[in-house]
C-alpha cells in the first residue's frame, strides 16, 4: 500500500509539474489560438471577435489568433463545437446573449452552457433600437403604442430568425405591451432591415450595429432605445428609453462573452481573462467598439465568476420571456 501511494504521489507530482509548465508557457510559440464564432463572417459578433483577437494577440506575445465561423442552428453548432474542443486553451468561444437563451429555446442540446464551459469574461454590451417602416403612421412611441393596440394581430414584427437578438427583443416588446403581433422571421438582420425600409414589414427591434446608419440616413423611423439610460451616439442621442416611456424594467442589451471548454487549466483561463481585460482598455479596441455603438464592459462581469453569475441570471430572465411566448426551436 505504501509503495502504491508513493508511485501515485510521484505520478501526480509529475502531472502537476507538466501542467504547471504548460500553463506558464501559454501560449506556446508557434501554437495558434482559434476563437469559434457561432455566426456568419461579417456580422456584429464576428466583428467583435476580430477586433478582440487583434488586441488580445498583442497581450499574448503576438500569438496567432484565427476566427472560425461555425454558424448555423441558432448558434448551437458553433457552441457545440467549442464544447467538444480540447481543453488546452487553444480553442475559445466568443458568442452573445444566445448563451443564455438557447437552454430554453431548444428542448434538447448536446451540451450544457453552465457546466461544459469555463467562463472568461463579458466583453461589451450592444444597445438596441425600436424602429419602424418609413410610412408607418406613428411618429413617436405613444403613437406606436396606440397604433399597435388598434391593429392587434395585424402588426408585422420582423426579426433576424429564431433566437436572434431582434427575435428576443421582439418577444419582450410584445410582452411589455401585452399585444399580439405577427412575427416575421428572416435569415439575418440585413434582409429584415431591407424589407422594413421597403415598407414590407412594420416594426423591428435590433442592435445599434445594424440600425444606426439607417436611422442617421432617415431610411427608417426611430422611436426608442432599449437601454436603461439614453445613448450618446449622435444619431441616437435624442431617442428616449423604453423605460422612460412606461415600459418598466425594459432593459435589453446584446452582450458578448468569452469562454473556454470545461477543464481548461485555471491558470490558462486566468491568462486569457487578463489578456481580455487589458484589451478592454486598448484605445484602438475601444474606438472600434464605439463605432459599432457598443459599450465596453467595466463591471464585475469582466471576471470569470461575475460572468457566470450574470449568465445564470440571464438564463432565468429570458427563460420566463420565451416560455410565456411559447416559442421553441426544435
Amino acid at each position: 500500500m505504501k509503495t502504491i501511494f508513493k508511485i501515485a504521489t510521484v505520478a501526480l507530482a509529475a502531472t502537476a509539474a507538466i501542467s504547471s509548465y504548460a500553463d506558464s508557457t501559454y501560449p506556446a510559440a508557434g501554437k495558434t489560438i482559434t476563437i469559434i464564432v457561432p455566426f456568419t463572417a461579417g456580422g456584429p459578433t464576428d466583428k467583435v471577435a476580430r477586433d478582440l483577437a487583434e488586441s488580445m494577440r498583442k497581450q499574448l506575445g503576438n500569438a496567432t489568433i484565427v476566427i472560425d465561423n461555425a454558424d448555423g442552428a441558432g448558434s448551437t453548432i458553433g457552441i457545440g463545437k467549442a464544447a467538444r474542443a480540447r481543453n488546452d486553451g487553444y480553442t475559445l468561444l466568443l458568442t452573445h446573449i444566445a448563451m443564455s437563451t438557447i437552454p430554453t429555446l431548444y428542448r434538447k442540446l448536446p451540451f450544457n452552457v453552465l457546466n461544459d464551459f469555463e467562463y472568461a469574461g463579458i466583453i461589451n454590451d450592444v444597445p438596441m433600437t425600436l424602429i419602424g417602416r418609413p410610412t408607418l403612421p406613428a411618429k413617436n412611441f405613444a403613437e406606436v403604442k396606440d397604433w399597435v393596440g388598434k391593429n392587434q394581430g395585424k402588426v408585422n414584427l420582423a426579426n433576424a430568425g429564431i433566437g436572434s437578438a431582434s427575435h428576443l427583443c421582439g418577444l419582450m416588446f410584445q410582452a411589455a405591451l401585452q399585444n399580439d403581433m405577427t412575427p416575421v422571421p428572416y435569415k439575418g438582420a440585413a434582409p429584415a432591415i431591407a424589407d422594413l425600409m421597403g415598407n414590407q414589414v412594420d416594426l423591428l427591434c435590433d442592435q445599434t450595429t445594424n440600425t444606426t446608419s439607417q436611422i442617421a440616413a432617415k431610411k427608417v423611423q426611430a422611436y426608442a432605445v432599449t437601454t436603461a439610460k439614453p445613448l450618446t451616439t449622435p444619431a441616437l442621442k435624442d431617442l428616449p428609453t423604453l423605460q422612460s416611456l412606461g415600459l418598466k424594467d425594459f432593459n435589453v442589451t446584446i452582450w458578448h462573452g468569452l469562454y473556454a471548454p470545461k477543464g481548461t487549466p485555471a491558470e490558462v483561463v486566468q491568462k486569457i481573462n487578463e489578456a481580455m481585460k487589458t484589451s478592454l482598455k486598448d484605445p484602438e479596441f475601444i474606438k472600434r467598439q464605439e463605432a459599432l455603438g457598443a459599450v465596453i464592459a467595466t463591471d464585475d462581469r469582466i471576471n470569470p465568476a461575475g460572468h457566470k453569475k450574470f449568465v445564470e441570471a440571464e438564463i432565468a430572465k429570458w427563460g420566463k420571456v420565451i416560455k410565456a411566448a411559447g416559442t421553441y426551436a426544435d
